[in-house]
């Protein structure tokens, strides 16, 4: 047993300095776990590293991001509201990749 509790500040520091760790390639676009959904949900941040920067970028999270929008784009959002400054920077990026933008439109839209 003591030898298990000098173990447990390291283990508490591994997890918290991962959790704190700024460079991770930024926030996980929510797709909604894939669902075919009847009116989408706000991002909560802006894009991060794994999407826009060229050496970052994970393919298959960017493919999540193109096909949730495909699907999704024209949709209404849960709340009724407009989209925020973290949504159009999500709209921006599928557009970024050469996706259509009559699928992201009202996501746009000022």
């Amino acid at each position: 047993m003591p030898a298990l509790r000098s173990l447990l500040p390291a283990a508490t520091l591994v997890l918290l300095a991962g959790a704190g760790c700024s460079d991770d390639g930024g926030p996980r676009f929510d797709a909604e776990g894939g669902r075919d959904v009847p009116c989408m949900a706000h991002q909560l941040e802006p894009p991060g590293s794994r999407y826009t920067v060229p050496e970052r970028i994970d393919t298959a999270e960017l493919l999540t991001v193109l096909r949730y929008y495909t699907a999704h784009g024209r949709k209404p959002y849960c709340d009724g509201a407009d989209a925020t400054g973290a949504d159009r920077a999500w709209a921006e990026l599928y557009l970024r990749q050469g996706a259509d933008r009559k699928n992201v439109a009202p996501l746009l839209a000022d």
